[in-house]
């Protein structure tokens, strides 16, 4: 008999907790060509695509929190990785005498815990300290190894970004699944980096009547109206979403930076990832973005409640394991606007409106809370970028047809689900928003939904809670564990005990130190997975931080 899963946890449990602290540089690597496309109207979605044939295929999965299902592909993909990748990956990393660990692990049988790990929200400060912290974790990085820590990422089965944590998310997988510093800083062949000493709306710097920002803004412009022409209703996270692209996706170097030379990403799908060699290796975890949504029509500019439901979208499909809607939507058809499963405009479907950075912006869509219609003006931007977005909107706005102009605006595949308890059931469209709109800025829901049956979440925090220093407090999982107990009981696992409010947090020192919370369940099997905590603190030397900065600045 395989040991029960409480065995699991020693395991996990006694590796060091320096090992985690260990953030090391990292060596080159040549990622395989992905599936790219040559313009920049590549943007634009087909439409009039012949759907398939109702009668015997269906693009929605409807289940309900007791009988919960995931995506067959999903359970497959997870099912192969943890039979041909996983051991060796085990063993590789703890298996024999390394450095005195001494583990023996045919002990479990291959029955070794399943992971997640989490990357969460704050712009490029988040994506960041969420790159540095995948490279002290991945084997492939030679310092990473010697300290220990290198290995965990080839372990973990689940990868779940938010907001600037999507960013790193779908960098990792349109690059091939590259190590951290050539994906962040390039290297001398074939990887140009992010580029972050250009700035994300004002390339060019502060003029925005500049001949090269203008020759940005003409191309990002000319994605969108792409779209527009395409009969699919845009708005302000569009060339946000094709910002984000530049710097993030796999075709943009500093040759061709204001050219249309390149597609600049346009044209990449988040359906295409399974096409992506590493991922059909299986090499990967499984990638998992999230999205909250504001109720259609409630034109809210502040947080959302507890009750709003909360998406993810992964390479297959746009789901929800929220017990109010409990469905998933075939992402190759996202798009396409359908009433109780089929398509309203006939046999005619849309493809391709899953374009990577429009993934990645819709997890990032903060308009709507920052977004002041009466003074012209964005928060949390710099002035200059601020000013530059604003700048894209109105010529946006003279150009295409938008509709709500401060969140992602997705064709609903729900229409006619779940009417008794799905806020958005009688609606034609979806408001996607940044996903930690409702106070869960760490991408948890999907890692805690139960039929993952996931054992250890391993959380890279780098939430900037504290208004006044910039560091986490533990905000983001009091919400999420009174979110869970609240609203996702029957459908979500419980959340470990942990500090009762953010002071509590501070106090007991857990913000700024590696933490490992529910270490000691009651039950068997465990009634909550175990929560590895690693926030962004200041140096425990007393040096200076390095990631101290806005979370949309780079300087």
């Amino acid at each position: 008999m395989p040991p029960s899963r409480p065995s699991r946890r020693p395991l996990i449990r006694s590796l060091a907790v320096t090992c985690l602290l260990q953030l090391a540089s990292v060596v080159a690597q040549d990622p395989a060509p992905l599936p790219s496309q040559d313009s920049v109207t590549d943007y634009a979605p087909s439409t009039n695509v012949q759907c398939p044939d109702f009668s015997t295929t269906s693009l929605i999965r409807v289940f309900t929190p007791d009988n919960q299902t995931l995506h067959p592909q999903e359970t497959a993909y997870i099912n192969e990785r943890a039979s041909t990748v996983l051991p060796d990956a085990w063993q590789s990393w703890l298996g024999g005498n390394v450095d005195g660990h001494g583990y023996n692990l045919s002990m479990f049988q291959d029955n070794y815990p399943k992971i997640g790990m989490a990357i969460p929200g704050g712009g490029l400060r988040s994506a960041l300290y969420g790159a540095s912290c995948i490279g002290a974790l991945d084997a492939r990085n030679d310092s990473a190894k010697a300290a220990g820590t290198g290995g965990l990422l080839q372990v973990t089965s689940y990868l779940s970004g938010l907001s600037g944590g999507s960013w790193v998310t779908g960098s990792m997988f349109f690059n091939n699944w590259p190590l951290l510093n050539d994906m962040v800083l390039g290297n001398d062949e074939n990887m140009e980096g992010w580029l972050l000493d250009i700035p994300l709306a004002t390339p060019d710097g502060i003029n925005l009547f500049s001949d090269e920002n203008q020759a940005f803004f003409g191309s990002v412009l000319w994605s969108v109206m792409a779209k527009a022409e395409k009969g699919i209703d845009t708005s302000l996270t569009d060339p946000w979403s094709r910002m984000i692209s530049y710097h993030f996706l796999n075709q943009t170097n500093r040759k061709n930076f204001f050219t249309n030379d390149s597609a600049h990403g346009a044209g990449q799908l988040w359906s295409n990832i399974p096409r992506i060699p590493a991922y059909q290796q299986r090499q990967t975890p499984f990638p998992i973005v999230v999205s909250d949504s504001r109720p259609v029509g409630s034109n809210l500019t502040t947080a959302l409640d507890l009750e709003s439901i909360v998406y993810e979208i992964t390479p297959l499909e746009l789901a929800s394991y929220d017990p109010n809607l409990s469905a998933g939507m075939n992402l190759t058809y996202a798009g396409t606007h359908l009433t109780n499963g089929t398509a309203v405009n006939g046999s005619a479907c849309v493809t391709g409106f899953d374009q990577a950075g429009f993934i990645m912006g819709s997890s990032a869509s903060l308009f709507n809370q920052i977004l002041d219609f009466a003074s012209n003006t964005l928060s949390a931007f710099s002035k200059d970028d601020g000013a530059a977005l604003l700048y894209m909107l109105g010529r946006q706005l003279r150009e295409v047809r938008t509709r709500a102009d401060d969140v992602a605006n997705w064709p609903n595949p729900f229409t006619g689900i779940k009417s008794a308890t799905f806020q958005d059931s009688g609606k034609d469209w979806l408001e996607l928003i940044d996903g930690a709109s409702n106070f869960e800025n760490i991408p948890y829901a999907p890692l805690f939904v139960r039929a993952r049956g996931i054992d250890t979440i391993v959380t890279i925090e780098g939430s900037a809670d504290d208004n006044v220093n910039l560091w986490p407090n533990g905000s983001s999982l009091l919400t999420t564990a009174l979110r869970q107990s609240k609203e996702l009981r029957a459908s979500h696992q419980q959340f470990p005990p942990i500090p009762q409010n953010p002071q509590a947090f501070i106090d007991a020192g857990v913000n700024a130190r590696p933490t490992f919370f529910g270490c000691d369940p009651t039950q068997t099997p465990p009634e909550f997975p175990l929560v590895i905590y690693l926030p962004n603190a200041p140096p425990i030397n007393g040096d200076d931080p390095v990631t101290k900065y806005a979370s949309l600045v780079c300087t």
